[in-house]
């Protein structure tokens, strides 16, 4: 079959001060030769060279090139890459005299890394994980990223996809005893039973903290919730150091979930600005207050803010926070924390305390790797699988239950089973990438 050789784009948008194009495939190289009107620089090796149109000898860019010799190569093919200046022109232009040349065409979207995970250059979770890296604005966000892509995820699941695999060995074997040494064969169950559930205990602890690491991708939430004009939207602008959202005298501003994400040292979280809780016949505003009020339920944690007028509304997880301090003091209110959103008073507070929280409720530092559903959805096929086999002493429906796990634990690096998941995974990534 005829690979196509590949090219696009590879770093952000223009204009810019530097551009690089990647091209990937079989052409990549004589496609950058035919710019050159000199032999290609030794591999791995930039090299400042003038670039020209492939028929007509005109000067496209005087640019950076590099050749890489496969299979190390970011793809497992040949690869070039072109250090542009980054006007939009001359990027156009110099595109264009690449895919020009035979068998050279403009990549699809994540095409690079397809290609890479077709060459054994990465695997699934690792390109989930590059996703992750591109799309982190957090430094814990860019841990986790940077775990993932590093394989700590695939090693999880090969390392328990191996000890299931042992087991599966001994109950296959102890297929041969069934008959003629039956007491061998019930030792053999006995002891993979109990090798079986601690295993499906460490993957139920895995699974249970599954939704620290999506909360480490998604971000923490707090909704801001409170009655009208008790200085939600003020509050919201201090914490974040921007307008963010609308503030007015008028009551009921905040008709919608105003979302704004934050960073709490390093810790993504988007607070949420919420309609006023009051009572009204504006069925927009009601629409509002549900809204706020069924964000609230699932919100990680509730700012109820009041001031020297209103009380708290009850929810699981929240802090009560006095607002306009400056305008009625702190003396006699019972509050978690008291600030003032116009003067400032307490926000440099407020913020440690949030920060404090987030490091508690997300644990940097410690590893948190079952990010997407699909991770999670395979662990639990597996852990599932896991404690049938266990539950049976029939040898071979345990030997069944046994490939169901490894099958499922093969999936997370793409092992066994992926090509309904490879569309949507590489769809998500840009053109050059």
């Amino acid at each position: 079959m005829t690979i196509d050789t590949i090219v696009a784009l590879a770093s952000g948008r223009l204009p810019s001060a530097v551009a690089v194009v990647r091209i990937s495939g079989p052409a990549a190289w004589n496609a950058v030769a035919v710019l050159l009107r000199s032999p290609l620089p030794p591999p791995r090796r930039l090299s400042l060279r003038q670039l020209w149109t492939p028929e007509g000898g005109k000067l496209l860019d005087i640019a950076l090139v590099v050749v890489f010799p496969p299979p190390a190569t970011a793809t497992g093919e040949p690869v070039a890459e072109l250090h542009l200046h980054g006007g939009i022109a001359v990027v156009d232009d110099v595109l264009t005299a690449l895919i020009v040349q035979p068998g050279v065409r403009l990549a699809e979207a994540g095409e690079f890394t397809r290609r890479a995970f077709d060459n054994n250059r990465l695997d699934l979770t690792q390109v989930e994980g590059l996703a992750y890296l591109i799309a982190a604005e957090t430094t814990t966000q860019r841990q986790q990223a940077l775990a993932l892509t590093g394989g700590a995820l695939r090693q999880l699941a090969d390392h328990w996809r191996e000890q299931i695999i042992a087991v599966l060995a001994e109950a296959e074997a102890g297929l041969d005893f069934a008959e003629d040494e039956a007491d061998v064969a019930d030792r053999l169950v006995e002891t993979s039973s109990e090798k079986l559930g601690a295993i499906a205990v460490a993957l139920d602890q895995l699974i249970a903290d599954a939704g620290r690491a999506a909360r480490i991708r998604d971000g923490l939430t707090i909704v801001i919730s409170g009655a009208p004009n008790v200085g939600k939207s003020s509050l919201v602008n201090a914490l974040v150091m921007r307008d963010a959202a609308i503030v007015t005298a008028i009551p009921g501003t905040t008709r919608d979930l105003v979302e704004v994400p934050i960073s709490l040292e390093g810790i993504a979280a988007v607070i949420i600005d919420t309609a006023g809780l009051r009572d009204t016949d504006d069925p927009i505003e009601i629409e509002g207050i549900r809204r706020a009020q069924a964000r609230a339920v699932d919100a990680d944690l509730v700012l109820n803010i009041v001031d020297f007028e209103s009380s708290p509304a009850a929810y699981g997880s929240s802090w009560t926070v006095r607002n306009k301090v400056d305008l009625a003091g702190t003396a006699g209110f019972n509050a978690d924390y008291c600030v003032s959103a116009l003067t400032g008073v307490g926000i440099g507070a407020l913020r440690g305390a949030l920060a404090q929280w987030a490091r508690d409720v997300i644990r940097p530092g410690e590893p948190a790797l079952l990010v997407d559903v699909r991770h999670r959805v395979a662990f639990t096929a597996g852990a599932d699988a896991v404690r049938a086999a266990a539950a049976t002493p029939d040898l071979v429906l345990r030997c069944e239950s046994l490939r169901h796990a490894a099958q499922a634990l093969g999936r997370i690096a793409g092992r066994v089973e992926v090509d309904e998941i490879l569309g949507r995974i590489f769809s998500q990534f840009c053109i050059g990438k």
